[in-house]
Parts: structure tokens; C-alpha cells; sequence
């Protein structure tokens, strides 16, 4: 018997309804673990068509719906923590309106949360449809292993995530850093002591789109990036070396031609993630390859960007 629990969907007004129904049905119809709960937050107005699918989509749920219905877009952060606010459980998992789950996701991930604070899985990358993967990332496995990839990158990929709502809320919720709000989060947790579970297994299928590197970089990039990085100095979660390390490196990545991105951040993740990777042996050689090459690809970038910018293509 495992603990209820809440799935938490942010819904903006470039969402698809298509996306939006295949999504909802594969986190809940098709789970062989259903939630107790499904909280749609609906940040900010919409179009009729998208409100329309949000309102049969509760009504023809089989388990509950809670809408939170907010009157302005503002942004991914403080949708998530309104969304937490209504949840009628402790345990949450989290699911993007355009992103797919496997049917066994729940059956893996929320049994373990019994004995953890925030459970991730791996994913794969798809850009037409599920048939059409384009890459898998694998997270950092134990809890060692998260702790160290975690000063240099995130150490989870959001739209996998089971958490706890109380941890979440002791570490201060998501707060409002746009399109890193996510990774300051964990980061938060970690430091105020979150019992830390990653499953090597892709259990979500992620939307990604020829425009996926070009929405990586740019000033307002840079600024989130900088300003998370002086909130982790502050805070003691990097040091002042890994601090200049980070601003280095990842302050480049956002400034450098989307092409240049494009062309040469597999191998130097790839490169960073095979030195904190505690257990390598899960994988085949071959496989930590590919997946190493494909990790570093931020899901609240392209979900929290989209949020800020209605005129970006929806495909992410």
C-alpha cells in the first residue's frame, strides 16, 4: 500500500491542447499507480479552446481535479507553489503539460519516497512523437553522487520528480528565479539535509525541439544563471572556487552561439558527469555514452522560458 498522493500540472496559455490531453492521460488514465489527486495550475488567462480542454478534462478525470486558476502569468516558480498550496497529500510528483509517462512510472517512484524527501528518474528526449527519441539523460545515481553533480548542475530532471511537500516548503519553496527555479530549489533541499533517490530507468518521455539550444543562452539567461550562483555561494552550497568554476563555464554556455552549444556541450558534460558518476556499472559502456552526451539539457529552461515568452513555438 503506498502513501496518496497529488500530480501537480502547470498549464499556461501556449500549452497545446493536444499535448496537454496526452500528457494528462498518460499520468493518470494509463498509470498502473494513480494519484489521488490532480492539481492543474492554470497560470494565468488562456484561450477558450485550452479552457475548455481543462474544464473536460476534470470533468472526465477518474480521480479528482483541484484548478487553481490564477488571473495573471507568473511565471513557473509561483505556479508550482500555488499548485503545492492546494495539494491534499504530503507526497507530490510532478508532470509537464506536454511531456509523457510511462505507465509504470508511479509503480517505481512512489514506493520509494517512503524512505526519501525527493525521488527523480531518468527520461528520454523525443521531438514529433515517443517513437521519435533523440536522446536519453541519466541522473546521477546515489546519494553521494548527487550531492557532487549537484554543485555544477541539476542534479534531477524536474518532470520525473516525486517530492515531499513538507521538505519542499521547509527549503522555501520554488520562489521566483526564472528558468532556474527548479535547480535552487534542489539545491536547497539538499543543503538543509533531503533524503535524495535517483532511478537510472527513462520513466518520462520529454518533449524537446529544433529550438532547444537557441532557448539556452542570452542576457536574461545569464542573469537567472548569475544570480543562482551567488545564491549558492551565499549560501554556502559551492565554494568560491566552484563558485568562479560555474560562472565561467556555465556563464560562457549562455553567451556562446546556439550552434557552438549545440556542437560542444555533450562532451564536456560528458566529461564532468563520468567523474561524480557513482555507479557506472549500472549502465553498458556503450549506453553511459549516449547518455552522458544528452544529459545536460535544462527542463525548466524550456518550460519556465516558454512561460515568459508566449511567442516561442510550443514544441520544446
Amino acid at each position: 500500500m503506498h502513501e496518496p498522493f497529488s500530480l501537480l500540472v502547470p498549464v499556461y496559455d501556449g500549452d497545446r491542447t493536444d499535448f496537454l490531453r496526452r500528457a494528462f492521460r498518460s499520468a493518470v488514465d494509463d498509470q498502473t499507480v494513480r494519484p489521488d489527486q490532480v492539481i492543474i495550475v492554470r497560470d494565468g488567462p488562456v484561450r477558450a479552446e485550452l479552457q475548455q480542454c481543462l474544464t473536460e478534462l476534470s470533468a472526465a478525470s477518474p480521480v479528482p481535479v483541484t484548478l487553481v486558476e490564477l488571473d495573471r502569468n507568473g511565471g513557473l516558480g509561483p505556479a508550482l507553489d500555488h499548485g503545492l498550496a492546494a495539494s491534499w497529500h504530503d507526497v507530490v510528483a510532478r508532470m509537464d503539460a506536454d511531456d509523457v509517462a510511462v505507465p509504470e512510472r508511479f509503480e517505481v517512484e512512489v514506493p520509494l519516497i517512503e524512505d526519501a524527501d525527493i525521488v527523480g528518474s531518468g527520461l528520454f528526449e523525443f521531438v514529433a512523437d515517443t517513437d521519435d527519441i533523440v536522446g536519453q539523460r541519466v541522473p546521477p545515481i546515489g546519494e553521494q553522487a548527487i550531492h557532487r553533480y549537484a554543485r555544477m548542475h541539476d542534479p534531477f530532471n524536474h518532470p520525473t520528480v516525486v517530492y515531499r511537500r513538507s521538505a519542499v516548503q521547509a527549503a522555501g519553496g520554488y520562489g521566483d528565479l526564472p528558468l532556474m527555479e527548479d535547480y535552487s530549489l534542489f539545491a536547497r533541499m539538499l543543503l538543509q539535509g533531503a533524503r535524495a533517490v535517483n532511478v537510472a530507468d527513462p520513466l518520462v518521455f520529454y518533449r524537446v525541439g529544433a529550438t532547444a539550444f537557441k532557448r539556452r543562452g542570452g542576457t536574461a539567461l545569464l542573469r537567472s544563471e548569475l544570480r543562482l550562483q551567488r545564491e549558492f555561494l551565499r549560501t554556502g552550497f559551492t565554494s568560491r572556487a566552484e563558485f568562479a568554476r560555474n560562472v565561467l563555464i556555465r556563464g560562457a554556455y549562455r553567451l556562446v552561439p546556439w550552434w557552438f552549444r549545440r556542437a560542444f556541450y555533450g562532451p564536456i558534460v560528458a566529461h564532468y558527469k563520468g567523474r561524480v558518476q557513482e555507479e557506472p556499472a549500472m549502465l553498458s559502456r556503450s549506453q553511459s555514452a549516449w547518455d552522458y552526451e544528452r544529459e545536460w539539457d535544462y527542463t525548466q529552461m524550456s518550460a519556465a522560458a516558454h512561460r515568459r515568452d508566449p511567442q516561442q513555438p510550443v514544441n520544446q
